[in-house]
């Protein structure tokens, strides 16, 4: 009799580049994915548009008790991770498309975005960089070893515009409302706390 081989666990991550969430599983993403054999499908997406949809509401626009537990929460996750983290950033909110397209361009070159995402989160949450402007991510994409010039114009092409706007809509199909999401097989794991269940359903 043949032998069976087991398909590797795919796991779709919707995510956003100003996401501070989505900073702070990224790590733990990774190395659940390794250990499992998983691979990771980065999808960043416009999370402004899919809030507009599922009832989410950005920061600032948020109850003074709800900014406050986020606070809160944040403290909390910098000391558990212990994580080099500014809970203020100078630069944020801010338009992190480009930023997020620059993962698309990334991937469609073929890429390990990993290091990348990673990257372009440091720059909001660590660096104090506005990463809605062009040399900042440039040089912070070059610096993580990728080439920022190419991406950026690949960004500013409008080649992407299409499919992210199909991406953004994937999300809200796969009924994600925040970042970050993991996707397994169609059962979705909301926020970096549900790593623990993640890791779980992808090791069986």
């Amino acid at each position: 009799m043949a032998c069976q081989v087991m398909s590797k666990p795919v796991i779709d991550y919707y995510f956003t580049i100003q996401s501070p969430w989505s900073f702070f599983g990224l790590s733990r993403l990774r190395a659940a994915a390794e250990k499992s054999g998983a691979t990771v499908n980065y999808k960043a997406c416009n999370l402004g548009a899919v809030f507009s949809v599922t009832g989410g509401l950005p920061v600032k626009k948020r109850s003074p008790q709800r900014l406050a537990y986020r606070m809160m929460e944040l403290k909390r996750w910098k000391v558990k991770l212990n994580l080099d983290f500014n809970f203020e950033p100078a630069f944020f909110p801010f338009d992190d498309n480009p930023a997020n397209k620059m993962i698309m361009a990334a991937t469609d070159a073929g890429l390990d975005v990993g290091d990348l995402a990673n990257a372009l989160h440091r720059g909001v949450w660590c660096d104090d960089l506005n990463m809605a402007e062009d040399d900042n991510l440039i040089s912070v994409a070059t610096a993580a070893g990728y080439d920022g010039q190419a991406l950026l114009q690949t960004v500013q092409s409008g080649s992407l515009d299409a499919r992210y706007e199909a991406l953004t809509q994937e999300a809200i199909d796969a009924n994600v409302f925040g970042a970050p999401t993991y996707v397994v097989d169609g059962e979705n794991f909301w926020g970096q706390d549900r790593l623990d269940f993640l890791k779980e359903r992808l090791l069986g």
